[in-house]
Parts: structure tokens; C-alpha cells; sequence
């Protein structure tokens, strides 16, 4: 895991979720609903949240308009949610950095901790391993 205790962990989650903004790219989101990322999409809508696609297809999703890569969005992204193998999730974290991301949240089963620790030094909030979709009902 990231080395943060548990307690700080879930003040970060809290702090994306409630305090990062609400426009959220999630990488890896296609028309695909056999995916996780679509159904956590749909979650992450159904509580306030603006979704933008990011995949290679650039499909619409869930009514939003798709971007190939980050870099394509002509639009401020405040989280970056990443939906990649862990090997590709690195390369997406520093994206969301040059691009003026606030936060950064790996899904349950990304891990990349020199990423993690990366994106914390640039001064991002960051998750690893967790998913929104069952976070967000846990605020209350």
C-alpha cells in the first residue's frame, strides 16, 4: 500500500471525493459495460460527478464525449481516475500531473508506488488500490 496510515488514507479519500472538484477523466473508460470503469462511471455520475472518457477509441460515454489522451481534453480535469495496468499507470500519473490534475486515484487492483510517490511530491492528493464507487456511499 502507499505507507500512509489508515487514518490519513481516508482523509485523502474523503478529500478527493468531497473537496477536488467534480470534473474526474477516467482513464481506460469505453462503451464496454462488461468493464468495471463503466459501471463505477455511472456510480461516480449518479453522485455529481462530470465523467470524461479517456481511451485510445475516444468514445462517448455515459453522454460525455471521449478524448484519445489527457493532453486532447480542452478543459480543466480535477481527478484522474486511472483504469490501466499497473505498468501503463505511471505514464498516466505524470500525465495527470503536467496537465494540472488536483488528485489522482488508482482503482482497486492499480499499484505503482514510485508513481504514488511522484504525484504526492508534485503535491497531488493520490489513492492506490481503492475504488471510488464503493468509497463515495461510505462518506454518509
Amino acid at each position: 500500500m502507499s505507507g500512509a496510515n489508515t487514518t490519513d488514507e481516508r482523509e485523502t479519500v474523503r478529500r478527493i471525493l468531497t473537496g477536488s472538484g467534480d470534473t474526474w477523466a477516467v482513464v481506460g473508460l469505453s462503451n464496454n459495460q462488461s468493464r468495471a470503469a463503466y459501471g463505477v462511471a455511472a456510480v461516480l455520475k449518479r453522485f455529481g460527478k462530470r465523467v470524461v472518457p479517456v481511451h485510445p477509441k475516444a468514445e462517448t460515454v455515459h453522454g460525455e464525449q471521449g478524448y484519445a489522451s489527457l493532453a486532447e481534453i480542452p478543459f480543466p480535469v480535477d481527478v484522474v481516475d486511472v483504469f490501466v495496468n499497473s505498468e501503463l499507470a505511471g505514464a498516466v500519473a505524470d500525465e495527470a500531473v503536467a496537465e494540472g490534475a488536483r488528485a489522482v486515484w488508482f482503482q482497486l487492483g492499480v499499484v505503482d508506488q514510485a508513481a504514488y510517490e511522484r504525484t504526492r511530491a508534485a503535491g497531488l492528493d493520490m489513492v492506490m488500490d481503492r475504488c471510488p464507487a464503493i468509497e463515495i456511499p461510505r462518506l454518509g
